[in-house]
């Protein structure tokens, strides 16, 4: 099957890299009280509201491990969801959109639940975990089928 938007394997294992350490470094971060100065720089920010003012276009001082990581889990996530798998058939292209489609509507099922039952600042948390849940979702699910229809197989 000809697919123009998957990369090509070899980006596969630096995908599982990137989304390893992005994972164990939000675990490690979520556990931890660490207040350390290294990860504080300066950084251009579009926007930038200090409940007192907003202001556009301004330099501030932040502590990017939360970018850092974000952008980890995203850019692995998607290099480990969106790389070609080393034969790339008709049966892992099917596989492929049935996973993305479960992992859509799962995660959106979660969101109405959220919506309906989470309040406050509890879900504003939620709303920032959603923002990697589609992508871990489908590469679990992806995975799973994979690993489920290898078994039968032998």
């Amino acid at each position: 099957m000809k697919t123009n938007y998957l990369l090509p394997h070899k980006y596969k294992k630096l995908g599982w890299t990137l989304l390893s350490l992005g994972i164990i470094s939000f675990i490690i971060l979520g556990s931890t009280q660490y207040e350390g100065g290294f990860f504080e720089i300066k950084v251009l920010s579009i926007f930038n509201y200090d409940y007192t003012n907003k202001t556009f276009f301004k330099i501030i001082k932040d502590d990017i491990r939360n970018e850092v990581i974000s952008i980890l889990i995203i850019v692995g996530g998607l290099l480990v969801g969106f790389t070609k798998e080393k034969i790339e058939d008709e049966f892992i292209y099917k596989l492929r959109n049935d996973s993305l489609v479960w992992a859509f509507i799962l995660n959106y099922t979660i969101l109405l639940i959220t919506i309906l039952f989470i309040y406050g600042g509890d879900f504003f948390e939620v709303m920032m975990y959603n923002i990697f849940t589609p992508l871990i979702f489908f590469i679990i699910r992806f995975n799973f089928l994979k690993y489920k229809s290898r078994s039968h197989e032998e």
